[in-house]
């Protein structure tokens, strides 16, 4: 298949998303972010694609590492399109000459190609080890987050004093509400940096209080999701903001899955099983 079908499928996973949600049909949303949960070492356009090729997906991989993990993909069953780096040496005359070994020095990136991957549903075998440290706790994820947060520069306090509200933040600064149950302060610690990666200097003023609270609420739901906590729904209206606009939301979605792409990369293990070709 040609990379030009390929971009054409991404698109098109788009616009379904924006039709299906102009149909009233607010839970494909859901299941985009939900993608991004559990796919956050990949690519935005190969989420795309195997959100709208299988939304129910909860782990891919090709069939070699399946195979390699005592695995196999069941009769009959339709792997799932994404798109493969392609690592190359240099040649002396300045080409780039395909390796199968992408750790060999120097290499680089030359293009992309079409793999199919497949969900571990559509496999049977051995049983894997667990994915995740927990779920619905967020024992150690929060610390980790409070972490990645003092990294980033951004000075944590809290205060009985800014209730009802449960979190703000403002210029390097977040202040969360004392006394939250541990999930709850979890995203809303996740909501608040969100703000603080994505909503200042330019961005910020091309943007409407409501979309950027809508953002950060996207990006929440992302975190919470992929440490198995239950964020609610309260995501799905999040095109109505857009008036329908594809190109918007999409640009838009991007940022939101870059944002929770490098948070769950500062908090999050490595997955497993290292999927074959997680980027594009």
């Amino acid at each position: 298949m040609k990379l030009e079908e390929i971009k054409n499928k991404t698109n098109e996973a788009v616009s379904y998303l924006v039709a299906a949600l102009e149909s009233g049909e607010s839970e494909v949303l859901t299941q985009y972010l939900s993608a991004m949960a559990r796919f956050h070492h990949y690519s935005f356009g190969n989420i795309m694609l195997i959100a709208r090729q299988k939304p129910q997906a909860t782990n891919v991989a090709g069939i070699r590492t399946w195979n390699s993990l005592g695995r196999f993909v069941k009769r009959g069953e339709k792997g799932i399109l994404i798109l493969a780096p392609m690592v190359g040496r240099k040649k002396t005359n300045g080409e780039a000459e395909p390796t199968a070994d992408a750790k060999e020095s120097p290499a680089q990136l030359y293009g992309f190609r079409a793999v199919y991957v497949f969900d571990i549903g559509q496999t049977e075998g051995k049983e894997l080890p667990a994915l995740t440290e927990v779920q619905g706790d967020v024992s150690g994820y929060r610390e980790r987050l409070v972490k990645f947060v003092a990294a980033r520069g951004v000075t944590l306090n809290y205060s009985e004093r800014i209730a009802p509200a449960k979190g703000l933040s403002f210029g390097g600064k977040i202040t969360l509400l004392s006394g939250m149950q541990p999930a709850e302060e979890f995203s809303t610690l996740a909501h608040e940096i969100a703000h603080e990666m994505l909503h200042h200097g330019e961005r910020r003023t091309l943007t409407t209080k409501p979309v950027r609270e809508t953002e950060a609420e996207a990006v929440a739901f992302v975190v919470c999701q992929a440490v198995g906590l239950d964020h609610g729904t309260s995501a799905q209206d999040y095109i109505r903001l857009w008036h329908g606009d594809a190109k918007l939301l999409q640009e838009s979605l991007e940022v939101v899955q870059h944002t929770a792409a490098v948070i769950l990369g500062g908090i999050v293990p490595e997955p497993v099983p290292a999927v074959d070709a997680p980027a594009a």
